[in-house]
């Protein structure tokens, strides 16, 4: 049988924080851990944006600005976090036009991996339980990760492969998360999940003709914002789930579908390119990991 929501446990007295729970995917999990019981951290750049969406949500459900585009934003929101059991890193932009953060950042590179690898770091002593990583199916389409360029200085521009290095990160990262905190010895465990496609906000953010073109398109090869949330909650709540499984939707080349183990690239699982990544995130960021 599928893994749906009705299989949630009893979340009373856990408390999850989640990246970018204004709408999407984000909301659609907020909903669902609120209505077993969970108190929600609605982590999120656009407060005014998030309030009515927590007010709509039955159960103990917070706003807490937070903008993944600026790393003083990120320390803040760490300094009043007290421990909590679960990190979902959810929040993300898509083929957007060239831009960069406020500490100089190429901004999908910047909010989708850098903002969360910093996030998770300096909130890693209070997490009780697990992080949840969100990357994508779009990590195939990258070819190679410059780590000596991941910035964009050198290199021009392509917003679809900036995107798909950044989920490649997103990939990388929770993979040698986990990696070192079972070496550490520690009870917290990363997993890595993507949600297939679904017409969510991400696909209206290009500033091109591609907007109105995107979301009618995805719906028809992938699934409902619910449905996509599903992995996410799999991997949240799910006490024996194995966090060396890339989880996610498996069908139509993974746009859709149950909860299952996923295939990845052979890129993605290239130890010297996750250490790689991770020294360099580190020192981008300034934020050193302790275990």
């Amino acid at each position: 049988m599928a893994w749906n929501p009705t299989q949630i446990p009893d979340q009373t007295g856990r408390t999850f924080v989640i990246t970018g729970a204004n709408g999407g995917l984000g909301a659609e999990t907020t909903r669902a851990l609120a209505a077993k019981g969970a108190t929600v951290l609605m982590a999120c750049r656009n407060v005014a944006k998030a309030e009515p969406v927590a007010a709509s949500i039955p159960g103990d459900v917070r706003v807490v600005p937070l903008d993944l585009a600026d790393l003083s934003s990120v320390r803040a929101f760490a300094e009043k976090t007290d421990e909590f059991d679960v990190l979902v890193n959810n929040a993300g932009l898509m083929y957007i036009p060239f831009t960069r953060t406020v500490d100089g950042f190429e901004t999908q590179f910047g909010v989708n991996h850098l903002g969360h690898f910093a996030l998770t770091g300096l909130l890693l002593d209070r997490i009780r339980d697990r992080v949840v990583t969100l990357s994508s199916i779009a990590h195939r389409q990258t070819p190679k990760l410059r780590v000596d360029d991941l910035n964009y200085d050198h290199r021009r521009y392509f917003r679809n492969l900036a995107y798909s290095q950044s989920k490649l990160a997103n990939l990388m990262f929770a993979r040698e998360l986990q990696r070192r905190l079972a070496a550490a010895g520690s009870a917290v465990r990363s997993y890595a999940v993507h949600p297939g496609v679904s017409a969510t906000e991400l696909f209206a953010r290009t500033e091109t003709p591609l907007d109105f073109v995107l979301r009618p398109a995805v719906r028809i090869v992938g699934h409902s914002p619910a449905k996509a949330a599903h992995s996410t909650l799999f991997a949240a709540t799910t006490p024996d789930a194995d966090p060396e499984t890339y989880w996610g939707p498996n069908r139509l080349f993974g746009s859709q579908g149950p909860v299952a183990p996923c295939p990845s690239t052979k890129l993605s699982k290239n130890r010297e390119l996750q250490l790689a990544l991770w020294t360099e995130s580190e020192r981008m960021t300034g934020v050193t990991y302790r275990f």
